[in-house]
């Protein structure tokens, strides 16, 4: 793992996922509380498996991808959040799961700030959506607390979808606002 894609912000570390981190996303991803609402819903732990292994080759190829979430006052996982290519093709996408421990304390939107941060600064991505049910208003919560603005609404499975999205900050008054979380 390349040190450089490791992402402080002031509470949390994010560290692209390796095979160790197996344990912590089987179960995260196999939670219905997390993940029932998430593109693909809950996962088996072989879905978990193969997807971390996606995961991994995809930071190979790329410099970006999914980061494992921790406290970094105890090193204790608290979720995941990275930047990965949108299935439906309509691009690179932010993602963000947390812990329901980890839920309600501002981690979601610490977290997805600093991988925004990155994206753009690092890794040099012009744009970055997100997709968030219209009723997830956690999540839209946060992505408008970082600084991402909805562009875009469709239908999946009869469920009303909302595409927000960041564009590479070109202004001080845009990069203050990532800045506020990490």
């Amino acid at each position: 793992m390349n040190p450089t894609w490791s992402v402080q912000t002031g509470r949390l570390l994010l560290q692209p996922v390796w095979g160790g981190d197996l344990r912590d996303l089987q179960a995260l991803k196999a939670d219905p509380r997390v993940f029932a609402v998430m593109l693909g819903g809950v996962r088996s732990p072989v879905q978990s498996a193969e997807e971390l292994a996606a995961d991994v080759g995809f930071w190979s190829r790329h410099g970006y991808g999914m980061w494992t979430v921790r406290d970094r006052a105890d090193s204790h996982f608290v979720g995941l959040v990275g930047l990965l290519d949108r299935p439906d093709g309509r691009g690179v996408g932010l993602r963000f799961a947390l812990t329901p421990e980890g839920q309600g304390r501002g981690f979601a939107a610490e977290a997805a700030a600093g991988a925004l941060r990155f994206g753009h600064e690092r890794a040099g991505l012009p744009r970055i959506i997100a997709v968030a049910r219209e009723d997830n208003f956690s999540s839209r919560i946060v992505l408008g607390a970082i600084g991402m603005r909805q562009c875009e609404a469709f239908v999946r499975a009869g469920v009303p979808m909302l595409v927000y999205e960041s564009v590479r900050a070109t202004t001080a008054v845009d990069a203050s606002t990532l800045r506020r979380f990490t």
